[in-house]
């Protein structure tokens, strides 16, 4: 029996190729798991064009990842970090930290799973990194660790704290302007509430003045 091979099977052949097999084999383990499929002409024709298809976009993806790996390849990426005891940074650099500055660096996002640190980064110096995009495309890059001094530690200090107090002025600004609002809503609301009672006695007061009238045409009429 001729069948399509849907995935490659170890020993039997690759996907897309037609291949004899027995029938028991082809219905009772191929055919109902969905690793081939019968070999009608159809079936063959449709099975070749997904392949082409595929192809195509597997040598596109490769183009992409070759232009990557091009821009990747020699760029040096930096980092500051305080030195604790032993001469040892205070914290690390993991692949996360390379991942991130280098997909900063060329515009394009690197996962951090690409890139073949090892262990984390613990002490001041150069490294030579890879950038694992694929099996021959492994494009080194140089990580840089240099001591922060505490100049620029004390910076970095400030300017979070300056961030603080401008988010701090913010939401009490915003906190006012919402206050403001309420308050003008409020008299609109009560604006309107005592107009709509100034309409109601004005409208009872006629009312009254009407009646009054009629009744003393009445009694002149009498």
């Amino acid at each position: 029996m001729k069948v399509v091979l849907l995935e490659d099977l170890p020993g039997k052949g690759k996907a897309g190729e037609i291949k004899e097999v027995s029938k028991g084999y082809a219905r009772n383990f191929l055919l109902p798991r969905g690793l081939a499929l019968v070999a009608t002409p159809t079936v063959i024709k449709q099975v070749e064009s997904n392949l082409e298809k595929e192809k195509f976009e597997e040598s596109i993806d490769r183009d992409k990842l070759v232009e990557l790996a091009q821009q990747i390849e020699g760029k040096e990426i930096r980092f500051k970090a305080r030195m604790g005891d032993g001469e040892r940074l205070f914290g690390s650099i993991t692949a996360a930290d390379v991942a991130e500055e280098l997909s900063q660096a060329i515009g394009s996002v690197i996962d951090k799973k690409k890139i073949d640190i090892g262990e984390s980064l613990r002490k001041t110096g150069s490294y030579e990194v890879a950038v694992k995009l694929a099996s021959d495309l492994n494009p080194q890059i140089t990580v840089v660790i240099e001591e922060e001094k505490e100049k620029e530690t004390e910076k970095k200090a400030e300017k979070k704290a300056e961030k603080k107090s401008e988010k701090k002025s913010e939401k009490k600004a915003e906190k006012k302007s919402e206050k403001k609002a309420e308050k003008k809503s409020e008299k609109k609301a009560e604006k309107k509430a005592e107009k709509k009672a100034e309409k109601k006695t004005e409208k009872k007061a006629e009312k009254k003045t009407e009646k009054k009238a009629e009744k003393e045409k009445e009694e002149e009429k009498d």
